[in-house]
């Protein structure tokens, strides 16, 4: 009898060594014992919202983009306060925070305390990409959530202000090479922007009153009219004029022909290194018809979301996204 109990006692640690991860490491299938519905609850709810709003799915990836920038990736952007990072100037843009909740609140009731809110908004960019007809991939999981969220330390993410070489800075700073930077910079195919953030380029390029010459006059022309000098700030635009729902390589091209929105998305182009990349991507060769992007997007994906995670005793599991236990 004891014998019995001693087998049952050995198989109840060992499912609970499962979901809390004491190895500390990321890994497949990490809630596959403790909470075998997690990747499809959240997947549902992912869903559910992109249904009534497409936009969101590049809410979600920026959103997970930011989070894994500062303090690694630990859901230490879905604070709120004051003093948290998404009250940071870069992060105030930021959207898709009620996905994540609802998909936490759903996954309490199905299993109280055992999901992260870093791996939600890790599962949760996956599918968005998926979802929009984009690649999909195994999410290692198994991260802990942060004690951490720094306003101030939100201040250095990469800005769309920045030259191409800052980029691959503050990218190697996180252990990502220019092929990393260029294929993550690839989500911006179902991205949108604030006008705010680029009205510079059609009206007062470099203070000259001038527009940006890189830009196509045919583009500029179009995005003058949804953007004019005193209008609207706030008014967000696609940044890829052809397939904005749809994941895929139109964003490079755009690049190629002069149509990025952006000043550092354009700028891709006149970078050699980062040319050499796009060309191979939009080459019907070289790029296998779109299958070499989505395979690397995968890779650079799992890479991204594995800076700096807090995993094994680190951290804790979040009750409620938005607050610290």
């Amino acid at each position: 009898m004891g014998g019995q109990k001693d087998g049952i006692l050995f198989i109840i640690l060992g499912i609970l060594m499962m979901g809390l991860g004491v190895n500390g490491e990321l890994r497949n299938g990490f809630y596959s014992f403790s909470c075998p519905k997690a990747e499809s609850i959240v997947r549902n709810t992912v869903e559910s919202y992109m249904k009534t709003d497409p936009t969101i799915a590049a809410g979600l990836l920026r959103l997970h983009f930011h989070d894994c920038f500062v303090q690694g990736c630990d859901g230490s952007v879905l604070i709120s306060g004051n003093l948290a990072e998404r009250n940071a100037l870069p992060n105030l843009g930021l959207r898709g925070f009620e996905v994540i909740e609802d998909a936490k609140s759903k996954l309490e009731v199905e299993c109280p305390g055992i999901v992260s809110c870093a791996d939600i908004l890790a599962l949760a960019a996956r599918d968005a990409v998926d979802l929009s007809k984009g690649p999909s991939w195994s999410v290692p999981t198994g991260r802990r959530d942060g004690r951490v969220s720094s306003k101030s330390e939100a201040q250095n993410l990469p800005s769309p202000l920045e030259s191409i070489a800052v980029h691959k800075k503050k990218f190697a700073e996180k252990g990502l090479d220019e092929q990393d930077l260029l294929t993550l910079l690839g989500a911006h195919t179902i991205g949108q922007t604030d006008c705010l953030f680029f009205r510079y380029r059609l009206h007062n390029f470099t203070t000259t009153g001038n527009s940006d010459p890189t830009i196509n006059p045919s583009f500029l022309t179009e995005l003058k009219a949804l953007c004019p000098k005193d209008g609207d700030a706030t008014k967000r635009v696609a940044l890829d004029k052809d397939s904005q729902f749809k994941f895929d390589l139109s964003f490079f091209n755009n690049i190629k022909d002069g149509n990025g929105v952006l000043e550092s998305d354009q700028r891709l182009w006149n970078d050699d290194s980062t040319r050499s990349i796009i060309q191979k991507y939009i080459s019907p060769l070289k790029g296998l018809l779109g299958l070499r992007f989505e395979y690397n997007f995968r890779k650079s994906m799992i890479k991204m979301s594995s800076i700096e995670v807090k995993t094994g005793m680190q951290g804790e599991i979040r009750r409620k996204c938005s607050r610290f236990n």
